[in-house]
């Protein structure tokens, strides 16, 4: 079981995320190795020690192990003489411990680096690392307790994962948590009064352990963020990212000093503003519906790769006087972590340019983060599908109209009809327009039985297409952009 000892919490995360990991007997079992190779050294030298004396060593530096037995010697030359024995017998031995892979794996997925940060040489804790199967992003060695701690306070690390006090202590000069397994020499109990701040029985409950701990740090400095705000005009869309910011933001600072914008256009999909309001009643915020004029802006209509720009300048255009009517100090997007690495997103760069604030992302939570806290928040937008604006339907280069906009919302209305008709389940649906064509996306699991059934292509023909496909990709976000590399196939 997991236990935590109650502290001080660590500093603001960073963005990437950094974890740092001790070697031996945390991600590897180098036992039998470290062993072999002192016995050799030892016996070299005419002195005979037990497997299990020398065992009892195992994660102390060796400064410290070798005068046991042999305290008249120059220590260099041990040492010299361990490494030579330790890549013969060493090495070839490492094995990696349960749930080790799993653990570094855990970290990438949150965006995050590894880093090991061992008393071994660099050298051999790479090449250990590469035998046990393992591939952390960096490797400092030759470091033990206190001296870990000043590399990995440089690096701005989480968490620090050891199996020894001495891990303790380098994760507190650190500034980051101290996790730690009783997979070394150390018991629970003793790695727990030496201060660490999570025990775990092994690696794999690490993965589990890491996604809570991060998203509730995350949830914490977006706290921060909004109280620092004094006060906020959520731009809403009613979409999962700017439903949990909206609730962040009341929890923060109160439903008095908070507001709600649905900008009303020709490119918001009909019943969106129904669930915006109600979403916004049951956390008793006000809601304000301003108009937006995008179609006016001679960018938006031409609908290059940087129609989103537009869009957005608009948007913050009409928010932030609006706000300031309100008397509402920021206005803030929901931009999410995922969204700023996502590439091409000339939206962002319009709303930073006009000083919108992106809380979400300052606080480096990401879109499956965005979810979960949801869940856990028990805000129906949790499992909500992605629903862009109605012109993000719109091949580039194909100017975007009221009528085009129209024929899109009509067209995806009656293909979720259709699909809910014939029993095909299908959270995302897409009709992009292509021209005279459409592409129809679908759920990556839904797409044979949509491509198979009439009544989908009658709906999208019904609201004014005439040739019809279903994407045998499936739905994914950016599908639009995939055709700036090819502009003429539809047309």
């Amino acid at each position: 079981m997991t236990t935590a000892r109650q502290g001080p919490a660590p500093a603001p995360l960073t963005v990437p995320l950094v974890v740092g990991f001790d070697l031996d007997m945390t991600l590897v079992d180098s036992a039998d190795g470290i062993v072999a190779a002192i016995r050799h050294v030892l016996a070299a030298h005419g002195v005979e020690a037990s497997d299990a004396e020398v065992r009892a060593t195992v994660g102390l530096p060796l400064d410290l192990v070798f005068p046991r037995w042999l305290s008249d010697l120059d220590y260099a030359s041990l040492l010299a003489e361990y490494r030579a024995h330790y890549a013969r017998y060493g090495i070839p031995a490492t094995v990696p411990l349960p749930g080790a892979a799993q653990a570094l794996s855990a970290v990438r997925a949150l965006g995050g680096r590894t880093v090991v940060v061992t008393a071994k040489k660099a050298e051999h804790a790479w090449e250990a690392c590469r035998v046990a199967g393992l591939a952390p992003d960096e490797v400092v060695g030759e470091l033990f307790a206190e001296a870990k701690g000043a590399v990995l306070r440089e690096r701005g690390a989480f968490a620090y994962v050891g199996d020894h006090a001495g891990d303790v202590r380098a994760a507190a000069v650190a500034g980051a948590l101290a996790v730690v397994v009783p997979t070394g020499p150390t018991s629970a109990d003793v790695l727990a009064e030496a201060g660490a701040d999570v025990v775990l029985p092994d690696l794999d409950g690490f993965p589990a352990w890491l996604s809570g701990a991060v998203l509730d740090h995350r949830l914490a400095d977006l706290e921060r963020r909004l109280r620092a705000l004094g006060s906020v005009l959520v731009a809403f869309s009613g979409g999962a990212d700017s439903a949990l910011l909206l609730a962040a933001a009341v929890r923060a600072l109160g439903a008095d000093r908070v507001a709600a914008a649905t900008a009303i256009s020709d490119s918001l999909p009909a019943g969106e503003l129904a669930g915006a309001r109600a979403f916004a009643a049951g956390l008793g915020v006000r809601l304000v519906t301003p108009v937006t004029h995008e179609l006016d802006r001679e960018g938006y209509r031409a609908n290059a790769g940087d129609r989103c720009y537009f869009c957005k300048a608009e948007l913050l255009e009409v928010l932030t006087p609006l706000a300031g009517e309100l008397g509402l100090a920021a206005v803030a997007t929901g931009t999410n972590a995922d969204d700023v690495v996502a590439g091409f997103r000339p939206g962002i760069r319009a709303a930073a340019e006009r000083g919108a604030a992106t809380p979400l992302a300052d606080a480096g939570l990401s879109k499956a983060q965005v979810r979960t806290a949801s869940r856990v928040w028990g805000l129906p937008t949790w499992d909500k599908p992605q629903a862009a604006c109605l012109s993000s339907r719109i091949a580039y280069g194909l100017q975007v109209t009221p009528s085009r906009l129209r024929r899109v919302d009509v067209a995806e209305r009656a293909v979720r009809a259709a699909l809910a008709a014939e029993g095909i389940v299908s959270p995302d649906v897409r009709v992009r327009d292509l021209g005279e064509a459409a592409r129809v996306e679908v759920t990556p699991s839904a797409v044979a039985a949509a491509a198979a059934s009439p009544a989908v292509a009658e709906a999208v023909r019904s609201a004014g297409f005439g040739a019809v496909e279903v994407d045998p990709r499936g739905f994914r976000s950016g599908a639009m952009n995939e055709l700036l590399d090819e502009p003429d196939r539809y047309r």
